[in-house]
C-alpha cells in the first residue's frame, strides 16, 4: 500500500545547507498514464545537487562552487534556468517500481530501476534539450519519486547492490559521454582531471575498459585509488602535464591550469569537458586551439542509447563503483559537507 506522504528533503531556495529541509509531510503523487511510481533504495551525493543549491549554474557566477557567496540572491540558478521552489534534488536513483499507471508495459511492479540524470528532451530548436532530475524534475532525495515509462531503465539483473546502482547515473553516465563524446578508445593516452572525484573516477575505470592508457590528476593521497581503479599513472594536482601527449583530455575541472590541459593535446586531440569544480572563467589562446585542430566537447546532453550501452556494462558487472560511505538521508548536511571536503575516493550514498 502506498502511503499518502512520504519523508523527503526539499530544496526551498538557492543558498546554504539551511536551504534544505526535512519533511515528513510531502505528499505521494500516484502515476498518471504511462508513469511509475518508484520506491527509492538508495541516491547518490553529487557536485551537480550543490551546484544547483548554491545556485553555480547561474551566468551570474563566475567563482568555484566553494566560493559562491550563499547569501547573494541568485535567479536562474538550475540546469535550465530558473528553479520552482521548493524542489527535491537527487539525480542519482536506484529504486523499485511499486505502482504503473496506465498503458506502461515495460517494467512491472518490483523491478529495480535507476534514470538518466540529464533526461533528453529534445526539439526541433534543439535537439540537444534535456531537463535534469533534481532539478527541472523531482528526484531521489525523498522515499518515493515519480517517473515517466521512458526515463526508466530495467536493471534488476544486475549484480550491483543497490548503493552501487545509484553511484552510476551521474558519475558513471557523465564519464561514460564524455569518453564516448572525445572517440577515446584502444591504445589511446587520455588525461583525466579531478582523477578521484566521483566523475573522474569512473572516467578511469571506463577509459580502462575502453583499452585507453590513462593518466590521472590526484592528490598524492588519493593517487593509489585512481591506480586500482586503472590508471598507469597518477599525476600530482601540481603538476604540468607534458605537451602534446595525450589524444584526449577529460576535464571536469578547469580552472586556472585550463590552458595546460590545452597544450597536452597531441594535435588533433579532443578536449571533453563536463564540470569546472575549480572555476568556470579560464584563459585560452585561440591560436592553440585552432593551429592544432583541437576539438572542445561541451558534454551534458546524454542520449538514450548512449546510456543503454552503459546500463548493458551495469547488467553485466562491468563497471563497479567506489562507495566511500553511506548516510541516512536526514543527514544529507553532513554528507555534502563531507562531499565538499574532498576526503573520500569515491561515492558518497544517502539510504532513504
Amino acid at each position: 500500500m502506498v502511503p499518502e506522504v512520504m519523508s523527503g528533503v526539499y530544496l526551498t531556495r538557492h543558498g546554504g545547507p539551511d536551504a534544505l529541509e526535512w519533511r515528513d509531510d510531502i505528499p505521494v503523487l500516484l502515476p498518471g498514464p504511462g508513469q511509475v511510481l518508484v520506491k527509492v533504495l538508495a541516491a547518490g551525493v553529487n557536485n551537480t545537487d550543490i551546484n544547483t543549491r548554491v545556485g553555480w549554474y547561474s551566468s551570474d557566477v563566475s567563482s568555484s562552487t566553494e566560493d559562491v557567496d550563499e547569501d547573494d540572491e541568485i535567479e536562474a540558478g538550475g540546469w535550465a534556468g530558473a528553479l520552482q521552489f521548493p524542489r527535491i534534488q537527487g539525480g542519482d536513483i536506484c529504486g523499485t517500481v511499486v505502482v504503473v499507471g496506465d498503458g506502461v508495459t515495460s517494467v512491472e511492479p518490483g523491478a529495480r530501476i535507476t534514470s538518466q540524470i540529464n533526461i533528453p528532451r529534445p526539439t526541433s530548436d534543439n535537439p540537444f534539450a534535456y531537463v535534469a532530475l533534481g532539478s527541472e524534475l523531482d528526484g531521489a532525495f525523498a522515499e518515493f519519486c515519480l517517473l515517466q515509462e521512458d526515463e526508466i531503465f530495467d536493471v534488476s539483473a544486475s549484480p550491483l547492490s543497490n548503493e552501487e546502482i545509484a553511484a552510476i547515473p551521474c558519475g558513471f553516465g557523465t564519464a561514460f559521454n564524455l569518453l564516448s563524446r572525445a572517440g577515446v578508445g584502444t591504445g589511446q593516452r587520455v588525461l583525466i582531471t579531478g582523477a578521484s572525484g566521483v566523475v573522474g573516477l569512473a572516467a578511469v575505470q571506463l577509459a580502462d575498459l575502453l583499452g585507453a592508457q590513462v593518466t590521472g590528476i590526484a592528490a598524492d593521497e588519493k593517487a593509489e585509488t585512481v591506480r586500482r581503479a586503472g590508471a598507469v599513472e597518477v599525476l600530482p594536482r601540481s603538476a604540468t602535464p607534458p605537451a602534446q601527449g595525450f589524444d584526449a583530455v577529460i576535464d571536469v575541472v578547469a580552472g586556472e591550469a585550463w590552458p595546460d590541459l590545452i597544450r597536452a593535446l597531441k594535435p588533433g586531440g579532443n578536449y571533453a569537458v563536463s564540470g569546472a569544480i575549480a572555476g568556470p572563467m579560464v584563459e585560452a589562446d585561440l591560436r592553440e586551439i585552432y593551429l592544432t585542430d583541437i576539438t572542445i566537447h561541451g558534454c551534458s546532453f546524454m542520449s538514450r542509447e548512449t546510456f543503454l550501452d552503459l546500463v548493458d556494462l551495469m547488467i553485466a558487472g562491468r563497471v563497479k563503483p567506489t562507495i566511500a560511505k553511506t548516510y541516512p538521508l536526514r543527514d544529507i548536511g553532513r554528507a555534502q559537507a563531507d562531499f565538499l571536503a574532498k576526503k573520500h575516493a569515491g561515492k558518497l550514498i544517502l539510504l532513504p
